[in-house]
């Protein structure tokens, strides 16, 4: 983790450098082609030059450097510099014009470059650079005149009937939305009467000319909340809830897609620079905003709607309707929904497929009608709020129970699966009311199937809420038992058996608590391994099977079977990558079981004798719950294909996904991670990958477990190949949420490891890191009692001290940074000498001043050195030697220190050492 240092000046020199010497060293660096070593010699000179007119030629190379490694804010800054001090230079004017063309400031690149034409009018470099600048800047200028033109020759491309050349249509289209992307490019659109013919493409209801004006319209509509409020005022609600719920699943995707980016617009406002302008009107968004989901409450109920508009409605509803967070104080929009349509919400959760006049719908609408109503009655604040969401619902179940008859009674037991899979208060609540219990159990008994489905479904999900569990397993398990030995269809039978499972694994992982005979459990495990891998049932029954696995892989003999059947295991991967997205719980849940990746604390042995005493109940672990059998599990899992459908099933962008199911998701990456040697698999299948969001959104549990797995990763993989690109970047914020105080030791160490492995990358990354305010909890760690994580910590600060801003930080006023890295070089923990003297040699090296403070933050830094030369470790002599050298060739009083004091013959008896080169 400790890079080897480097000092800047060579072996032997012990006389003060000069500005002018440094000056020269960073000509032949530059000459040489390193420049980022030519920067750190003229920066190094700049600290030591005071001089005017020689400061100016340092600013001036410099410029040149930053030019060389494209840093060309930096380039800019520099050459200012040495113009402010000599007017007339024109190198310093001609690497200031360079880099303000390549910051697109070009009339101010002009405007230097005609300088040093007019301060020497014959230099060909100079007027052949005027000249490329000058036609850049026509072209410019000539591009954006023409933009309007291409808008109205695009448009008429698309709007005209006549038009048959198919890929002229297409290039048209794409073109119109690219142009969209951009500000300057949005703004010609809207300006050149765009968003009228985008009202004439959505109106052909040709599906690819719809896709063009939906993408478009988002480019136009993308945080900027004038501009949307006019497209809405011209396209109108009622158009764009049309559209969404169309029968094209592409078209109502898009649609889905722009009315997102038009509440964000309408909600968050302006996004972008040009604030000013637009902040001078007031505008009030808020009715907009209601308008729209006003519409998109109707659309639930529109029979003409097809299930994929419904289904992206509800997503919408989801994501925009309550609070992000509890921070917010205002919930008065999730309060207006349930007021104005919580009923049409419950339409879609009641829908009894099959049956006339019901909705169209999709395997996955109820589950999100239950999340949405999850999410509202979470977004509630008091009782009285939530006593309003009970009667609503209450009023809705009545109406459909009393007076409809049968259709009526099936419509209102699926609402009461519907509360019971969301908000669960609500859910047990209309449970309660008079003779829905009943009809449930008799209609478990109907001769009818889908009335039989209905029933069954509503039993199971009433199964494991507290308050009838008791009643269900004094009356149900007998019920569903006779339907499973007897049914004849396996549609019912698989449910019958979800329901006998959930009542069969009451007692958790607990081995003494068994509900059903010894082998039962096996036999249901087996029936539901049987019907999973089963092709011929359709997918939305053997969903259920994965259901009933989830309860039965409480038990350790069931968790072993499955994972030695590997046609079960990849025929879950296979549902779990699969539209039906309601099954995603399910499978995490069998996961989190397999890998025993589940909160399990160790008891107290006093209150264990206590508890034998009282003779109370005492949990017991399976035999086959010890760590050698999970690791075994791990390994087939992993050989199986996990890490593929774990990542699908992250991508998902569906309310199923819920914050608990990417809770286990992340639980079961933590588990897949344990042992080192599987982390490159995990990685290679793109777990890496799939890590980052988990790490980012969802409980805190979670995102702490996510960001655990990826500290893992990153400690024992090469992170710039296991988070290529962009992504390395992503990985720092997670990293540093780990070093917070609540979090455990070992999340602490692993992510002071991992954030160690970043730093010793690259000097962005450390910026990353500083930025995410990580350094003072870095610090506070090297004071930590644990041996394990004060080393961790220093290691971390080594690397982190190659940044400039760091290096400050040791010269503060009143800090005690150095003299604990002083002090730690002298500790007699070696692995903690290393760091710190380390640290010491980097400082000393890239930062000259901290040679001069080391003598004065503590009297024993002298055999503190000395004690490093003299130690029997290589790397502690190098370290130390490395220190003295700078502090030697840094300050003349530093070095007749040295020179007064025993270093000279220590030195002198290193250095005939042959055998450390």
């Amino acid at each position: 983790a400790v890079p080897t240092p480097r000092g800047p000046v060579p072996a032997g020199v012990r006389r003060q450098v000069t500005a002018g010497q440094l000056r020269e060293r960073g000509n032949a660096l530059f000459q040489a082609g390193d420049h980022a070593a030519a920067l750190a010699a003229y920066t190094r000179a700049l600290s030591l030059c005071d001089a005017g007119p020689e400061r100016a030629v340092l600013h001036r190379n410099r410029a040149a450097c930053y030019l060389k490694l494209e840093d060309y804010a930096k380039a800019e800054a520099d050459a200012s510099k040495a113009i402010e001090a000599d007017g007339r230079d024109m190198k310093a004017l001609f690497r200031r014009s360079q880099a303000l063309q390549k910051l697109g400031r070009l009339d101010q690149a002009v405007s230097d470059l005609q300088r040093c034409v007019s301060l020497e009018p014959k230099n060909k470099a100079f007027q052949e650079a005027l000249r490329a600048l000058g036609s850049s800047m026509h072209e410019k200028m000539k591009t954006m005149s023409c933009t309007d033109s291409k808008v109205e020759q695009m448009f008429q491309i698309l709007l005209d009937p006549e038009e048959k050349d198919a890929d002229k249509k297409q290039k048209a289209a794409q073109n119109l939305i690219v142009l969209a992307r951009e500000e300057a490019g949005a703004e010609k659109i809207f300006q050149s009467d765009g968003v009228r013919l985008l009202t004439q493409l959505l109106d052909t209801a040709k599906a690819d000319l719809m896709l063009a004006a939906l993408r478009t319209l988002v480019g136009l509509c993308s945080g900027h909340r004038s501009r949307t409020m006019a497209i809405l005022a011209e396209l109108g609600a009622p158009r764009l809830s049309a559209v969404l719920g169309v029968e094209h699943e592409q078209v109502s995707l898009a649609a889905c897609n722009l009315l997102h980016v038009m509440f964000d617009s309408l909600k968050e406002g302006l996004q972008k620079d040009f604030r000013g302008k637009e902040d001078a009107v007031v505008l009030d968004s808020s009715k907009d905003l209601k308008l729209l989901i006003k519409h998109l409450l109707e659309l639930l109920a529109l029979e003409g709607a097809s299930a994929h508009g419904r289904d992206n409605a509800l997503n919408l509803l989801i994501k925009v309707v309550p609070r992000k967070s509890p921070k917010e104080t205002n919930n008065s929009m999730s309060l207006w929904v349930i007021d104005q349509g919580l009923k049409k919400i419950l339409e879609v959760g009641s829908t009894v497929c099959g049956t006339p006049g019901s909705l169209p719908v999709t395997e996955n609408s109820r589950m999100s009608a239950s999340v949405l109503l999850s999410k509202l009655y979470d977004d509630l604040k008091c009782d009285a709020e939530r006593e309003n969401f009970h009667h609503l619902c209450e009023d809705y179940v009545r109406s459909w129970f009393e007076g409809h008859e049968l259709a009526g009674k099936l419509r209102a037991i699926q609402t009461v699966s519907c509360l019971l899979q969301g908000p669960s208060d609500a859910g047990n609540r209309v449970l309660e009311l008079e003779g829905i219990m009943d009809s449930v159990l008799s209609l478990c008994a109907s001769v009818s199937e889908a009335h039989q489905l209905v029933a069954v479904e509503a039993l199971i999900h009433a199964a494991d809420k507290a308050k009838r569990a008791s009643f269900i397993t004094a009356n149900g398990v007998s019920l569903l038992k006779e339907i499973y030995k007897h049914s004849e269809r396996d549609s019912i039978r698989i449910r019958a058996l979800v329901g006998l499972c959930k009542l069969g694994s009451a007692g958790g992982t607990d081995f003494s608590m068994k509900q059903f005979a010894e082998g039962s459990t096996m036999k249901l495990a087996k029936q539901c391994r049987k019907w999973l891998c089963n092709e011929m049932i359709d997918a939305g029954t053997r969903r259920w099977a994965v259901e009933g696995l989830a309860y039965l892989t409480f038990d350790a003999d069931v968790k072993e079977e499955f994972v030695e059947d590997k046609a079960a295991m990849q025929a879950m991967f296979h549902l779990a990558k699969s539209e039906d997205r309601s099954v995603l719980y399910a499978v995490a849940s069998t996961l989190v079981n397999c890998t025993n990746s589940y909160d399990h604390e160790e008891p107290d042995p006093q209150m264990l004798e206590l508890a034998k005493y009282a003779k109370q109940h005492i949990p017991e672990q399976h035999p086959k719950d010890k760590p050698d059998f999970v690791k075994r599990r791990v390994r087939k899992l992993l050989a199986a294909g996990v890490v593929s459908a774990l990542a699908c099933m992250v991508k998902s962008e569906n309310p199923a996904l819920t914050n608990s199911c990417r809770e286990l998701i992340s639980r079961v990456f933590l588990a897949l991670v344990e042992e080192a040697e599987d982390r490159g698999g995990v990685v290679a299948q793109g777990g890496g990958k799939a890590l980052i969001p988990l790490s980012l959104e969802g409980t805190e549990v979670g995102q702490t477990k996510a960001a655990q797995a990826l500290a893992k990763i990153t400690i024992t993989s090469n992170p710039e190949m296991a988070f290529p690109g962009e992504r390395i970047y992503e990985v720092v914020r997670p990293l540093v949420s780990l070093l917070h105080l609540q979090r455990t030791g070992l999340e602490n160490f692993e992510g002071l490891m991992a954030l160690t492995n970043l730093a010793g990358i690259s000097e962005r990354l450390r910026q990353k890191i500083l930025k995410e305010k990580a350094v003072p909890m870095i610090e506070g760690y090297m004071f930590e009692e644990h041996e394990l994580i004060r080393l961790a910590a220093t290691e971390c600060m080594c690397n982190m001290a190659m940044s400039k801003e760091v290096q400050e930080l040791f010269l503060a006023e009143g800090s005690d940074r150095l003299k604990l890295m002083v002090l730690y070089s002298g500790e007699e923990d070696e692995k903690l000498r290393r760091a710190a003297s380390g640290t010491l040699a980097m400082l000393t090296a890239l930062h000259p001043p901290i040679c001069k403070r080391i003598p004065q933050v503590t009297v024993h830094w002298l055999e503190i050195l000395q004690a490093l030369l003299l130690s029997p470790s290589v790397e502690l002599q190098h370290r130390g030697a490395v220190v003295v050298m700078n502090m030697m060739a840094a300050e003349r009083e530093v070095a007749e220190q040295l020179m007064a004091s025993e270093m000279l013959e220590i030195l002198s008896v290193l250095a005939k050492d042959k055998d450390k080169p």
